[in-house]
């Protein structure tokens, strides 16, 4: 498939995260139901430093993953008729955090679909800070309407 090259007006197509929760700037590589890359530069003003922590701020770790799962869902979603569906996090596993993440650093993610079937992906992908490992994961993204398709009625 066609790599693609997002722009942030671009990432609110496919997907339905939007400030201040969307962790992307820009995706600099998408191939459809393979991978996705995007980075986002953290201002200094972003509203989880004021929260966390009050004389150490830095980007709590469950938002590094949410990041890492943004940037995974995209190639779920540029998939033909799956623009603009909801996709959900299931389970995450093998979480490792390595470096702290501070206001004004630069963070970029590379994630993978390792396997999809049935509106079901599992995936995996890794968070970079000035281009240092921060954080790595392993997770389960589903497509609710792809999974729908495949539900057996029981009468």
């Amino acid at each position: 498939m066609k790599k693609l090259r997002l722009t942030k007006k671009e990432i609110l197509e496919f997907q339905q995260n939007r400030d201040p929760y969307l962790f992307m700037d820009i995706a600099t590589e998408v191939i459809p139901g393979v991978s996705s890359k995007a980075f986002k530069k953290l201002k200094e003003d972003e509203w989880f430093f004021k929260v966390h922590w009050k004389n150490d701020p830095n980007m709590p770790g469950m938002l590094q993953v949410e990041a890492i799962v943004q940037t995974c869902a995209l190639a779920i979603l540029s998939l033909p008729g799956n623009k603009g569906k909801v996709v959900y996090l299931i389970s995450a596993n093998n979480l490792k955090f390595k470096k702290k993440i501070l206001p004004n650093d630069e963070i970029s993610m590379e994630t993978k679909v390792n396997s999809i079937k049935r509106g079901f992906a599992q995936c995996s992908g890794k968070l970079y800070v000035n281009h240092d490992l921060a954080c790595s994961a392993e997770f389960d993204l589903i497509l609710p309407d792809e999974l729908n398709r495949f539900k057996i009625n029981k009468k």
